[in-house]
């Protein structure tokens, strides 16, 4: 098959593992911003950026997909891929990204990555510190997984990046 890797990254994380993954399968991995067409492709492999309810690029790069291309989606954020409110709301994001005939055929897999406080941007920082100080209003037996992570993990530095965890994809793909 021919394939594609394609990935949407703003701070690394993805770009990381869109890398290893091409290291491990001998595909090429390309910034959804530079690839022209898909046309020419029988799978593509996406990884993307959870951001603010989306995941970076996906919806740029599905509109051009045709009914009998592949699609493989993997999802890179700080939520823990192995909560499963976490995996229901990520995929409730998906399913607005990506048309239902591609979403009910999608491999779709979730990936942990990492933030740096002083890496990012200011509006990345002023929306973090307004999430931040709105979820810190939650009353503790009410928060999920998630908004605990983002507490924990607020004006820090954390990695959660693992690449052995793209093994699953690389099996698939080979």
């Amino acid at each position: 098959m021919n394939s594609i890797i394609i990935y949407g990254s703003r701070y690394g994380s993805t770009k990381r593992y869109a890398e290893r993954l091409a290291e491990i399968t001998g595909l090429k991995a390309v910034f959804f911003k530079d690839v022209k067409s898909v046309a020419g492709y029988d799978r593509v492999v996406y990884l993307g950026a959870l951001c603010a309810g989306g995941i970076m690029g996906l919806k740029k790069t599905v509109c051009c997909l045709s009914a009998s291309q592949e699609l493989f989606v993997a999802t890179v954020g700080l939520a823990d891929p192995t909560d499963a409110e976490n995996v229901n709301h990520i995929r409730g994001c998906l399913k607005k990204q990506v048309p239902a005939s591609h979403y009910d055929e999608s491999k779709i897999f979730h990936l942990r990555g990492a933030i740096d406080y002083t890496r990012l941007s200011l509006k990345h920082r002023i929306m973090m510190k307004l999430l931040y100080s709105k979820v810190t209003k939650i009353p503790e037996a009410e928060r999920n997984a998630e908004v605990r992570a983002l507490i924990a993990t607020y004006g820090k530095q954390v990695d959660f990046v693992n690449l052995d965890t793209l093994e699953p994809i690389a099996q698939i793909l080979k």
